[in-house]
């Protein structure tokens, strides 16, 4: 069964002056789905999300939110659509507590719903004991729980995400990328914009690349090298315990291979298709113990380096 759709675009765009920040961008994302949006910063991942948020006017093309319209009808958008932004901003003199109430009382909740879903949230997000300290004694990672804390207040259907990890040590970073995906478990929608390659790998059902101000790749992880390397020969990375003089010889005999050169201890073979059958097969025939074998160019990290390093 398809899923619903919960933010569309349709070649969204957003200029300043001259200066495209947001090129021509056409997306679907899902009820239930974690989203990425990954790309260095200057990308146009954080103009996509004020566009979505009723923040700030596209230039061109149409964007959709739960049904709404944000530029024409932003509150109900901003009531649906818990954000979380790279730098969250509290009163550092009032508590955590105080900070919730006064942002359920933005959001018209009664002081007793309030109360019961924030000692609730506090316990999800690992503040239970902080609440009542003031937010300036806080960590940068307890001011992130407690920013997508006050994403939560609502019982929003979306929460975005602008990198919510930025300065949060290892283990903090760990806990709260567990947090966003046990999420997903109640059906809320997730939109995460990171740079951060192996956050958006561990979490994310699908991915969407963005290098200035346009999406270069998108979809499930597993399928973006595909799309990525379309007009690309298949090169494969193949190591053997014993050494691979005797591989390197009988390799090039194969169809299909047509280049074979060792590079810092590995064989790189350049193929008109995927070989990697045919190679595991050749190793086993030869009585050779296979240590490595890899479609470069096929995995995220491999994305990373051919787009990111470039922007």
């Amino acid at each position: 069964m398809e899923k619903e759709r919960v933010i569309v675009t349709e070649n969204l765009s957003k200029r300043y002056g001259d200066f495209t920040a947001v090129h021509n961008l056409s997306l679907e994302i899902g009820r239930g789905e974690i989203f990425g949006l990954l790309g260095p910063n200057g990308a146009g991942k954080t103009t996509t999300i004020l566009m979505l948020l009723g923040l700030t006017e596209p230039t061109g093309g149409r964007v959709e939110v739960l049904g709404f319209d944000p530029t024409r009808e932003p509150l109900q958008v901003k009531s649906a659509v818990g954000y979380l932004p790279e730098r969250v901003g509290f009163y550092d003199h009032l508590t955590g507590k105080e900070n919730l109430l006064y942002l359920a009382a933005l959001n018209n909740l009664s002081k007793e719903e309030a109360t019961a879903r924030m000692e609730r949230l506090g316990a999800q997000v690992g503040l239970s004991e902080a609440l009542e300290r003031k937010v300036g004694e806080y960590s940068h990672g307890m001011r992130q729980r407690l920013g997508l804390a006050s994403c939560l207040l609502k019982s929003p259907s979306v929460i975005i995400l602008d990198e919510p990890t930025i300065g949060i040590d290892p283990k903090g970073t760990r806990e709260l990328l567990e947090l966003i995906t046990s999420l997903k478990e109640t059906g809320m929608t997730v939109l995460l914009s990171s740079h951060l390659l192996q956050q958006v790998q561990q979490i994310c059902d699908r991915v969407a690349i963005f290098v200035r101000g346009r999406v270069v790749a998108e979809g499930p992880i597993e399928t973006l090298g595909r799309q990525v390397m379309a007009d690309q020969p298949f090169v494969i990375e193949v190591q053997c315990l014993e050494g691979n003089g005797r591989l390197q010889e009988y390799l090039p005999g194969l169809d299909g291979i047509d280049a074979c050169e060792e590079v810092e201890g590995k064989l790189l073979l350049t193929c008109s298709e995927d070989k990697r059958v045919e190679i595991a097969a050749a190793v086993y025939r030869l009585g050779l113990s296979l240590m490595h074998l890899r479609l470069r160019g096929y995995d995220l990290e491999d994305i990373y380096q051919k787009y990111f390093k470039e922007a």
